[in-house]
């Protein structure tokens, strides 16, 4: 059973910023800059604050990253039961076992490290020995640790506050509990240390914030956050007595604990929790961080006292649901998303994403309300869009389709925003009240002037996407009974394509003015969507019965009908050549069909159901999108550096489950898979001869292609000077002529004294080591694997070598001459049977026809290759007239898999 797919190998993954771990934050001296440091599940990245560039991904956890924590050397992890320390964000320095409960808080603590589960065991470690100094059992009924914090200037001393609201203070060298405060009837959610001595900032899931004196037990003074539990706390150093908090809601609340009053508000910073909030020591900024997946840095800068956002990295706070490739350089990748935004990755560089904002139904109202009062006009999510790049500096090149909304919104990718129109018939405002019509499919020209819109009342529409006037309508009165599932235009502008639910693929005339339909043609199920392929005029056709159909838009045919998955099919692109069609299912596969053959060479599981893929333009990645996750991951195509062997695979093959990709590029369990199929592939590449076919040797065409023009090659490389010899070479051994570095040691030998000497009795001086395998060999195998192993200029060394003066030199042409026939006669390497035979004749030619023996064997030679030749013309011939009888049928087409 494989472990890996065939063809595409986990790369890395996109758009992963946060979750809802909180961030750490780390001053380094050599960069004199802070470093942010945010969770991505199994993995953390550090980015630099200031440009937020990324500068570092760690390697992969065994699970999910629990908790985290900082210090001027290490940054901590937890995950599942260990905790491990880690340098320069990407080295593992040291790792602490012995939890037997998820480690959920870490605290450094000087030299010490302290680590708290879920059972409220504490643990203290030395952090350069790994040692465990100490260890505390709490009680989860009495008395269970939600989180810990080590107030200022006391010496090795903790603060522990629980789940049932009390605080405990206690000494670890000396193991003892100093005090025990009661609390205010709500567990405990924050300990944050204040500016002042003695004061510790306490949250409550209540939504209560009390600064408390810890040293006299007395409450300095208490606030009251209006939305829910306090997920942060933090204060500020660089002058003004400022508190911030915040909120589930994604609220920050700034306290001015001078007046005891909210001095300002950040409504709606972010679009989830806040879950880590933290002030730069004196500074005037603040970052923030989310499960909205993005990281924000804010400046106090606003005349009221409040913040202004400075920078932020940020991906999609909801699963994409669609993604392309966006233009011919493969960097760019347009994605939407559940939340209702439109973004581009950047497969190169992280700085170079972009978002081009959330959909609103105005835009600019949007704009001047604010980011709180913009949720109310903001539209729902993106389902589906089109791109071309030909007028991208002129006017709107993205349209998208909104779930649920006869609208079309058009976007600018030069401009990176949405565009002011919206693109509705005003001929079908009838309909909208009547059957709650809505927008279904949608198709850009490629010359950028026209989006093509399929309905649910089974209208198709042509509009200008320069000025939104509605241009044509297909069909009378519609195109289809129902849905129109697919809408597609040829590369010319010269054919409309619509496909519906009623089972029928249409072609329209794009500019004619009669409506009628050129053609229809039947597919025996309802469309359920389409994608093309433009350069090659093929349309892959997603049916309702979970079925591929591959449509030929010269002949208007069906050519191709893939038939395998369980699950509702999701999406499907076509390989740059159009030589592949790659699908995904809600079967939770990923599946490569060969259009030639017909057949599924590929499949492989992934653990969620892939919603949206596409192929790279150069074909180097696929980048997929998953249900419940929110980035995007690339996989890269290995037959473009190595050479794969593909074969047709049954319905019953078990498909091996493949891990997603994580942020982190090269993954160590994935080179154990490529090797393993690589071990496959040798395999495959070794199979025994079928039914007498000819076949070729797999050896790269520079191996035996440029043989007979290597004379002119070694012109064209020949130095400028000649090459100066050294002035005392000491030694020199020989060499086998290969690929591959070998010393020839099969003259020497050692005597009795073990001193090796060189006997050049037994040596024929005459033949070299290929010549003497050829003529002491009776089988012609271990001489044609010889040559296999040879590269161009020693395969022509070899065979001119064979005219060496003497009596073996008829012999060793005969010999030569009897492992050609064999190598012909055997139908196997065919193609370099042909070079080595043109090869020989080249050279020696004129010694073959002016000696007898050689040349009565040339009959047996002649009829040799006459066979092999013939055997390979027929098969061309039947499979050209089995493709001519196809097209005259009407089915455009190779047999089919049924009719085979």
């Amino acid at each position: 059973m494989p472990s890996s797919s065939k063809i595409f190998l986990p790369h890395r993954a996109l758009g992963y910023v946060s979750n809802h771990i909180p961030l750490v934050v780390r001053y380094i001296h050599r960069r004199k800059e802070n470093v942010i440091v945010t969770c991505v599940g199994k993995s953390f990245h550090s980015y630099g604050s200031t440009h937020l560039k990324l500068l570092a991904v760690s390697d992969l956890h065994a699970d999910d990253i629990t908790c985290m924590a900082g210090d001027t050397f290490h940054v901590y992890t937890a995950s599942s039961n260990n905790v491990y320390a880690w340098r320069r964000g990407t080295e593992l320095k040291h790792t602490y076992s012995g939890h037997e409960r998820p480690v959920h808080a870490l605290l450094p603590f000087g030299p010490h490290l302290i680590s708290v589960d879920e059972s409220s065991v504490v643990k203290v470690w030395d952090i350069k020995t790994e040692e465990l100094y100490l260890e505390l059992n709490f009680d989860n009924d009495v008395f269970q640790i939600t989180t810990v914090c080590h107030p200022f200037t006391y010496l090795n001393k903790v603060l522990f506050g629980s789940q049932q609201g009390s605080l405990q203070l206690w000494n670890l060298r000396t193991s003892k509990l100093i005090y025990t405060f009661p609390g205010w009837d709500s567990p405990v959610t924050v300990l944050e240390q204040s500016t002042a001595i003695d004061v510790v900032g306490i949250g409550l899931e209540n939504g209560k914030i009390i600064l408390h004196n810890i040293k006299c037990d007395m409450t300095v003074v208490e606030f009251t956050q209006d939305w829910g539990p306090v997920t942060s706390l933090h204060f500020r150093s660089d002058g003004p007595p400022i508190m911030a908090s915040g909120s589930m809601a994604g609220h920050v609340v700034f306290w001015n604990l001078e007046e005891r009053k909210v001095a300002s508000q950040l409504l709606s910073g972010h679009d989830a929790a806040i879950s880590g909030l933290y002030c730069f020591p004196n500074e005037p900024l603040m970052v923030t961080s989310s499960p909205d997946n993005s990281i924000k840095i804010w400046i106090f800068d606003m005349p009221d006292g409040g913040v202004r956002l400075l920078r932020l990295r940020e991906g999609h706070a909801a699963p994409p649901s669609y993604i392309r490739f966006h233009g011919a350089n493969s960097q760019n990748i347009l994605s939407a998303g559940g939340d209702s935004s439109l973004r581009v990755f950047n497969t190169v560089s992280e700085t170079a994403n972009k978002s081009f904002g959330k959909a609103s139904y105005n835009r600019k109202l949007a704009k001047k309300k604010g980011k709180h009062d913009a949720l109310n006009l903001q539209m729902p999510p993106i389902v589906q869009f089109t791109s071309e790049t030909t007028r991208e500096k002129e006017w709107d090149n993205i349209a998208a389709v909104h779930l649920g909304l006869p609208i079309v919104t058009t976007w600018s990718f030069h401009k990176q925003r949405m565009g002011d129109l919206k693109l509705y018939s005003n001929n079908l405002q009838g309909e909208i009240v009547k059957r709650h019509l809505t927008a279904t499919s949608i198709c850009l020209t490629h010359c950028g002037n026209f989006v093509v819109i399929g309905y649910s009342s089974g209208n198709v529409e042509r509009f200008n996407i320069q000025s939104g006037i509605h241009r044509f309508s297909y069909g009378t009165p519609q195109c289809h009974k129902g849905p129109v599932r697919g809408v597609a235009v040829d590369l010319v502008n010269q054919m409309v394509i619509s496909g519906g639910q009623d089972g029928y693929v249409r072609f329209w005339f794009f500019k004619s003015v009669d409506k009628s339909a050129m053609k229809s043609l039947s597919v025996g199920e309802g469309v359920n969507f389409f994608h093309m392929h433009k350069e090659s005029a093929m349309l892959c056709v997603s049916l309702d019965d979970f079925s591929l159909s591959v449509v030929d838009l010269d002949t208007k045919a069906v050519v191709r009908r893939f038939v395998g998955h369980s699950g509702q099919v999701t999406d499907v692109t076509f390989s740059p050549d159009s030589r592949w069609v790659i699908s995904a299912s809600m079967d939770c596969t990923i599946r490569t069909w060969d259009v030639y053959s017909g057949q599924l060479v590929d499949c492989f599981q992934v653990d969620a159901a892939c919603t949206s893929l596409t192929m790279s333009p150069n074909g180097e990645f696929l980048a997929t999108s998953h249900v419940d996750y929110k980035g995007i991951f690339l996989w890269s195509n290995r037959t473009l550096y190595s050479l794969v062997s593909l074969k047709p695979l049954s319905a019953d093959s078990v498909f091996p489950l493949v891990s997603l990709p994580s942020t982190a590029s090269g993954i160590t369990d994935q080179v154990v898979d490529q090797e393993s199929d690589s071990d496959l592939d040798s395999e495959d590449l070794k199979l025994e001869q079928i039914e007498n076919m000819i076949t070729f040797s797999g050896l790269p065409s520079s191996r035996w292609q440029n043989i007979l023009d290597i004379d002119v090659i070694k012109k064209r490389n020949k130095p400028l000077e000649a090459p100066k010899v050294p002035k005392a070479a000491p030694f020199f051994l020989p060499t086998l002529p290969s690929l591959n570095l070998e010393f020839d040691l099969s003259a020497f030998k050692e005597n009795e004294d073990g001193v090796r000497t060189v006997t050049l009795q037994n040596v024929r001086r005459n033949l070299t080591p290929f010549a003497k395998l050829l003529m002491d060999s009776s089988d012609f195998q271990p001489v044609i694997e010889k040559l296999k192993s040879l590269g161009p200029s020693a395969i022509d060394f070899e065979v001119n070598s064979l005219a060496m003066e003497g009596e073996d030199c008829e012999a060793l042409l005969l010999k030569f001459m009897q492992m050609l026939n064999h190598l012909l006669r055997s139908s196997r390497d065919f193609e370099l049977a042909q070079a080595y035979l043109a090869l020989f004749l080249k050279v020696h030619g004129e010694t073959v026809a002016t000696t007898s023996a050689l040349c009565s064997y040339m009959d047996e030679l002649q009829e040799a290759q006459d066979c092999g030749w013939r055997e390979l013309q027929n098969t061309i011939w039947y499979t050209l007239a089995v493709v001519d009888l196809k097209l005259k049928e009407g089915s455009g087409g190779l047999l089919s898999n049924t009719e085979r």
